[in-house]
């Protein structure tokens, strides 16, 4: 199969959106950090930070929305989340509807699984146990019953939904499964975990369920020490991960095989992550098993640079730090657990700059579609034609690459040879003296109806239309004497303050076209051509700008 069949195909696949929003409302796990957000400056100017543009400062704890537990949460010895391969992150699977089969602390077992669903050896399993509709984006649920006439939803999804038996993880293991992914707060029971202590007439209601199903306590059916070493040493040791809170499109795949991709956040110190969970089915016409061939056989490129607390942040921004709250050994019997808070700005490692980071009216994160984030693309390797302070034109890019209307542009400028993770790194380099472009890219751009752009530096814009122009004079100085020998123009002659000031920023948001910033890695590899690109970004609802992982895919 050829580049431009693979393009047009997954152009045109059914495409499945399974995120819950990622909110401030977002129940978080019992006990853990719910999302904090606030601005620290803004376009104009605000506390602490400066003027220029609208930049959040995040509290979190990985363990609140959609999210991929990694083996670090139970294991300490296992994988960080920067090291898991992508093809373990993805593959064929299948969404099994349980959800008629289990009730209120329900048990479920491999059986109810495979009555349902046809399940694979080394598949990704979504278990559907009905419980998603007490998911607090969801419709509020009518009962007459209850408090307020409506049932207590954030209960319903993380304290009171069903969770597997211990045949249940045996059965995952010999099947090689890949990941276990569960529409609802866990993908243990939660009287597995101190939620059994934190809500002790809770823990009754389900113990009394059990032993009218089964006849046994629960330290009976679950026995605690093997409860433990199955769950924490294990599970992990065997590389089978959890993704937790699918939410979303999930009953439109009810019992139906699909490509799953479930990329989280590449961590280097956090045990788990944020992510945005898609699959993708065959586009009309295409059987199944040509689909899942040809998925099998692609190439998957990852531009996600390692989210570490190493990573450089941009300017006066704020680094990630992480501090783990919790430990496995804080709590017996299985039911402690690695967990960590982490504090951050957004404008470190690879992320896509939103709307609304430069414009106020303009869309959040997760007000746009996934549609958007995904389809087909150029990228324009224009690395042998760019240095220092140097400015790029559109004519570059097109000598390299065809682009099409309406497509995603990604540019590779060279300059992720010098990202803080490089051989070569150089991080003044990389910050203040990477390329720009010029004062018709904006406007080609709109004309081209680009979907979204990318650059492998750590602005679209030119560091000189930024604020840096004013923090690094000596450098501008140099930035003004190149122009003036390529263009015969100084700076503010070719580009006006008023206008060209955050060119990308300030004159692309507003028709809707954002960009992302520090794409790295597998790009060094990554020639000019046509691609299908993708960036799976976290639901962030309130977020004006969001990490993500960035990638594209071509013929295997």
């Amino acid at each position: 199969m050829n580049r431009e069949q693979l393009i047009t195909i997954l152009a045109n696949a059914k495409v499945y959106d399974l995120a819950q929003d990622l909110s401030i409302f977002t129940p978080p796990w019992p006990g853990d950090k719910a999302l904090e957000i606030t601005f620290f400056k803004r376009v104009t100017g605000a506390f602490g930070g400066g003027q220029g543009a609208n930049g959040q400062l995040i509290t979190w704890s990985n363990s609140t929305g959609t999210h991929l537990t990694g083996e670090r949460a139970f294991h300490s010895g296992g994988r960080a989340l920067s090291d898991i391969p992508l093809d373990a992150l993805m593959g064929q699977g299948v969404v099994a509807d349980i959800s008629h089969l289990v009730s209120d602390y329900s048990v479920y077992t491999p059986e109810m699984i495979t009555s349902v669903a046809d399940v694979r050896k080394g598949d990704i399993l979504i278990v559907n146990t009905g419980y998603h509709r007490y998911s607090f984006d969801q419709p509020d649920i009518a009962n007459p019953e209850a408090q307020g006439g409506v049932e207590s939803k954030e209960f319903g999804f993380l304290v009171r939904h069903p969770g597997p038996s211990m045949d249940f993880y045996r059965w995952a293991l010999e099947m090689e499964l890949k990941i276990v992914g569960v529409d609802c707060g866990l993908a243990e029971h939660p009287m597995n975990t101190p939620i059994r202590t934190m809500h002790p007439g809770d823990f009754a209601k389900a113990e009394a369920k059990l032993q009218a199903e089964h006849g046994k306590s629960w330290d009976e059916m679950f026995p605690p020490e093997e409860y433990y070493r199955l769950t924490h040493t294990t599970i992990p040791k065997a590389h089978l991960l959890f993704a937790e809170s699918l939410v979303g499109q999930i009953d439109e795949l009810n019992n139906q095989r699909a490509w799953f991709m479930m990329f989280p956040l590449p961590f280097m110190e956090a045990e788990s992550s944020w992510m945005r969970p898609v699959a993708y089915r065959p586009p009309e016409g295409m059987s199944e098993d040509d689909f899942f061939a040809m998925m099998a056989a692609a190439e998957v490129l990852d531009f996600t640079l390692p989210f570490s607390v190493q990573t450089p942040q941009w300017a006066n921004y704020e680094p990630l730090t992480v501090r783990y709250h919790k430990r496995v050994g804080g709590q017996a019997f299985g039911m402690g657990r690695n967990n960590a808070i982490c504090k951050a700005s957004f404008h470190l490692a690879t992320h896509m700059d939103g709307e609304k980071h430069f414009w106020s009216r303009g869309r959040t994160i997760g007000e746009v579609p996934l549609e958007h984030w995904i389809g087909p693309g150029a990228i324009a390797d224009i690395s042998d034609m760019v240095t220092d302070l140097d400015v790029y034109t559109p004519e570059m890019i097109e000598s390299v690459v065809e682009v099409r209307e309406g497509d995603i542009l990604l540019l590779k400028t060279g300059f992720h040879n010098y990202g803080w993770n490089s051989p070569d790194s150089d991080e003044f380099r990389y910050m203040i003296r990477h390329p720009g472009p010029s004062p018709d890219f904006s406007d080609w751009v709109v004309e081209k109806k680009i979907k979204w752009l990318g650059i492998d530096a750590v602005s679209q814009d030119h560091p000189m239309n930024t604020i840096q122009r004013i923090w690094h004079p000596k450098t501008f100085q140099e930035a003004n004497r190149k122009l003036i020998e390529r263009f015969g123009k100084d700076w503010d002659e070719m580009f006006p303050l008023d206008k060209y000031y955050q060119d990308t920023h300030l004159n692309l948001f507003p028709q809707g076209i954002v960009h992302a910033e520090n794409l790295g890695m597998d790009i060094h590899d990554a020639p000019s051509g046509r691609y299908y690109l993708a960036v799976y970004l976290p639901k962030g609802m309130e977020t004006a700008s969001m990490w993500g992982r960035f990638i594209a895919i071509k013929e295997g």
